[in-house]
């Protein structure tokens, strides 16, 4: 699965079930271009056909995780005879392309290794988890570039960090450092480590688990925002199903020998 090195994301294999994809223009920042767009899209469908996938890492290449969306040819005057609604026609398919994480039915790790800015900020919080480097810095400035936030940003930042939070980052632009994110729950982890060493470490970690109760958890968690009762339905179909599964008799059968499980999602 793996692309050559001038491609604008590569996609390599880690480890056993485990892929990662780096976004790969770091001349720009890893900036979300038309080009880069395209090529996420056919790296994500290829990665969700692959039934072998676990866990997916994603990162960038360079200095910077992603800086956001491209909008220089709004300055170039490609834009000039759009209307508002002709720009969102072609804004809500570049939002759900970029969060698409949140769609894919197994785990999501994001290893950021330098700055997110702006939609590259929500491209993270779209991960299920977050692992910052000592180097990454995370901010918002949608308003200072004269634009309203977008991607998601007005319900992804409040989720994961809080209301307050939320618009203390959209309403200042500032930049958050790693510690500061760890303790306001933007990201899960910091590591003095090579940050997508340490995120492949914990993938591996999941990529360990019953693949079908691993899918079908990150599905509960999905549902469970609707509350208790959601969550409770949800759990009374999800849990028998993987009772029927050969999964469930190796997890326990791997217990009771004191050995590690060997999942082969059946």
């Amino acid at each position: 699965m793996a692309a050559g090195s001038g491609d604008a994301v590569l996609v390599t294999e880690p480890a056993a079930g485990v892929r990662l994809l780096t976004l790969n223009r770091p001349g720009v920042r890893n900036a979300m271009t038309g080009e880069m767009t395209a090529a996420w899209d056919k790296a994500i469908d290829a990665i969700a056909d692959d039934r072998e996938t676990r866990v997916l890492v994603v990162t960038g290449e360079g200095s910077s995780f992603c800086s956001g969306a491209d909008l220089s040819w709004l300055d170039q005057g490609a834009a000039q005879d759009l209307t508002a609604d002709r720009l969102r026609d072609r804004m809500l398919p570049f939002y759900r392309s970029w969060l698409r994480p949140r769609s894919l039915p197994f785990p999501v790790i994001a290893a950021v290794n330098g700055p997110a800015v702006g939609a590259g900020v929500c491209l993270a919080l779209a991960c299920d988890l977050r692992h910052a480097s000592t180097d990454a810095r995370f901010s918002t400035p949608f308003i200072y570039l004269g634009t309203h936030g977008g991607l998601g940003a007005t319900w992804l930042l409040p989720e994961a960090i809080g209301v307050s939070r939320a618009r203390e980052m959209l309403y200042t632009g500032r930049e958050v450092a790693p510690e500061e994110a760890l303790n306001w729950g933007l990201v899960t982890a910091v590591a003095d480590e090579n940050i997508v060493e340490y995120s492949v470490e914990v993938a591996t970690r999941m990529a360990e688990a019953a693949p079908i109760a691993l899918r079908l958890t990150k599905t509960g968690l999905e549902q469970a925002a609707a509350g208790l009762e959601a969550a409770l339905q949800w759990e009374a179909v999800a849990q028998p199903i993987t009772m029927t599964t050969a999964d469930l008799h190796e997890g326990i059968q791997a217990k009771r020998q004191h050995r590690a499980p060997r999942f082969e999602g059946r």
